[in-house]
């Protein structure tokens, strides 16, 4: 929990990791510019004192882990999102054992979201459905941009990826968190458009699709397909550390995610190890439009409270302290105002 002027924010981290990225897991080249380009992100982005030395960078362990985000962090719950990469590592990109572990030692603190390549066919069908009776998922973290062999990437309404997702259905796997942001060298950027998202939002209102990293570079195409698609949300991850390194930037990316999609379908997201989440939530909190953009109203409390937290739990069902809860009244005009000016853009 954090508290700042006689507020405190239930804090949900809807995107960490742990993983391993050493020469002794990479498979080949493609391993070392994988972490190679995260540890560029992370340096270039993050707070000289936040910034981390390499090897500690590509892997971390479950005690840093558990030290970062729920002693330094502030975080009330997290929220693991898997990222296989297998075409690149050993044993895997993310750990998802060791992930997974943590989440049956600490279940109130976290949820472990796995994932599958539909390019799998039958076999990974059979894998998803074993995977989340072991796992109890309500959640899945969906990379297209994957490599498999000699294919480079796979679109969300491919024959195969809509079995997948009715499979989901079936299985009561709700919550499709989807990589659609900035590439990650070796992988082909045009694999992450948005796109494919309109198309199986409209085909599957049983499931909610959270675009992580609110797909940048893409900002503009995903907030026209979100505020169409009511099941289609928006993930900070990525999105977070330009706080601090383009604040102006990171004002417009919130005050149109704010004008088009609402307060209700934006969740925040460290990325961890990308970035912890504890300078991430510290600036979030003291943040505000600069007053030359006026353009974009003034971000409320109850607007950071919702984004922080209280929208990922809505998601995932997590108990929320009655002490959290939003006072009734606060921005419902402004709400109001929104919805209709988002209504009218979409007509």
């Amino acid at each position: 929990m954090y508290e700042k002027d006689g507020e405190q924010y239930f804090i949900v981290d809807g995107h960490v990791h742990i993983w391993d990225g050493r020469k002794s897991n990479q498979r080949n080249i493609h391993g070392q510019q994988f972490i190679d380009c995260f540890y560029d992100y992370h340096k270039n982005l993050s707070p000289e004192e936040h910034v981390w030395d390499f090897d500690s960078y590509a892997y971390y362990g479950s005690d840093r882990f558990m030290k970062d985000i729920f002693v330094d962090g502030y975080v009330d719950h997290a929220i693991f999102q898997a990222t296989l990469l297998s075409e690149f590592y050993h044993n895997g990109f993310g750990q998802t054992e060791e992930s997974f572990a943590l989440t049956q030692q600490h279940p109130g603190k976290l949820t472990y979201n796995h994932a599958y390549d539909p390019r799998h066919g039958e076999k990974g069908l059979e894998q998803l459905r074993r995977d989340a009776e072991r796992m109890n998922l309500k959640g899945v973290k969906l990379y297209t941009a994957e490599w498999f062999g000699s294919s480079r990437g796979y679109k969300l309404d491919d024959g195969w990826s809509r079995r997948y997702l009715e499979e989901c259905i079936a299985l009561g796997i709700k919550n499709i968190h989807v990589h659609k942001g900035p590439t990650i060298r070796p992988l082909d950027r045009d694999a992450f458009d948005v796109a494919d998202i309109d198309k199986v939002a409209t085909d599957y209102l049983e499931l909610r699709f959270i675009v992580e990293h609110v797909g940048l570079p893409r900002l503009e195409d995903f907030c026209w397909i979100a505020t169409q698609e009511s099941n289609v949300y928006g993930g900070l991850a990525v999105a977070m550390p330009f706080i601090h390194s383009r604040p102006r930037y990171f004002a417009q990316i919130m005050g149109e995610l704010l004008y088009w999609i609402g307060e209700d379908k934006i969740l925040f997201g460290s990325d961890y190890a990308l970035w912890t989440p504890k300078w991430l939530v510290e600036q979030f909190v003291d943040f505000q439009i600069p007053d030359d953009m006026a353009e974009y109203p003034a971000i409320t409390v109850e607007q950071k409270k919702k984004i922080l937290g209280l929208n990922a739990a809505a998601l995932y069902d997590l108990d929320v302290p009655n002490e959290f809860a939003l006072r009734e009244s606060a921005g419902q005009d402004r709400v109001e105002v929104a919805a209709g000016a988002r209504e009218a853009a979409s007509l």
